[in-house]
């Protein structure tokens, strides 16, 4: 988990300046995409066609909350990618 996902769990209070969104409205926000990204990813899965066996490839190292949260920051505070590396632990 990221510096900055435990930091807004630690103080909602502090989410509106942050990513531009009330705690609660952050919350809604990634109920929603984790539906769409479920539904989304079982369309996707059902209408392929596998050569090799599920689970190859690249792992994914953000969850999709700190995916969610990172896009919010970046576009928020237009930092430069290497800051968010180092804000999410991905260096």
């Amino acid at each position: 988990m990221s510096f900055v996902l435990n930091y807004i769990e630690k103080n909602p209070q502090e989410t509106q300046r942050l990513v531009g969104l009330k705690y609660e409205q952050l919350e809604q926000l990634i109920k929603q995409a984790l539906a769409l990204h479920t539904e989304k990813q079982q369309e996707i899965e059902a209408q392929k066609v596998r050569i090799i066996n599920k689970g190859g490839g690249r792992k994914v190292k953000l969850s999709t909350e700190e995916q969610i949260l990172l896009t919010l920051i970046y576009l928020r505070h237009l930092t430069t990618f290497q800051l968010l590396g180092i804000q999410f632990c991905m260096m």
